[in-house]
C-alpha cells in the first residue's frame, strides 16, 4: 500500500506514531506499507478516516486523494458545473475556507 506510506510521510508521522494513533503495532504498519500483508476492511476504514481519504485511494484504485462524496443528480447549467468541478479538486481545508466565504456573502 504505497499510498499509505505516502500519506504517512506527508503528514510527518513515523510508523510508530501512526500505529500509536490507531492502536496498531509498528510492525503491522510496516507490513502493510511493504505489501507483506493487507489490512482488513475495518483497518482500511480507520486509515481512510484518519487521513481523510477513501479506501479506494489507499489501495490504489484511484489517484483522487480526497474522499469521494455521494452526489445527487440535479440539472446544472455550464457555469454551475464549472464551479462544482473546481470545488471538487480543492483540499478539505480549502473547501472549508470557500464555504466560509460563501456564507459571509449570503
Amino acid at each position: 500500500m504505497e499510498n499509505l506510506r505516502i500519506l504517512r510521510e506527508q503528514t510527518g508521522l513515523s510508523q510508530q506514531k501512526l500505529a500509536d494513533q490507531l492502536g496498531l503495532t509498528q510492525q503491522s504498519i510496516h507490513s502493510y506499507e511493504s505489501g507483506a500483508y493487507e489490512p482488513d476492511i475495518s483497518t482500511l476504514k480507520r486509515f481512510a478516516a484518519y487521513f481523510d481519504t477513501s479506501v479506494d485511494y489507499l489501495i490504489g484504485n484511484t489517484d483522487i486523494r480526497h474522499k469521494i462524496e455521494k452526489v445527487e443528480k440535479y440539472e446544472l447549467n455550464k457555469e454551475e458545473i464549472h464551479i462544482i468541478e473546481k470545488y471538487r479538486i480543492l483540499s478539505p481545508k480549502l473547501r472549508k475556507s470557500l464555504q466560509l466565504i460563501l456564507d459571509s456573502l449570503l
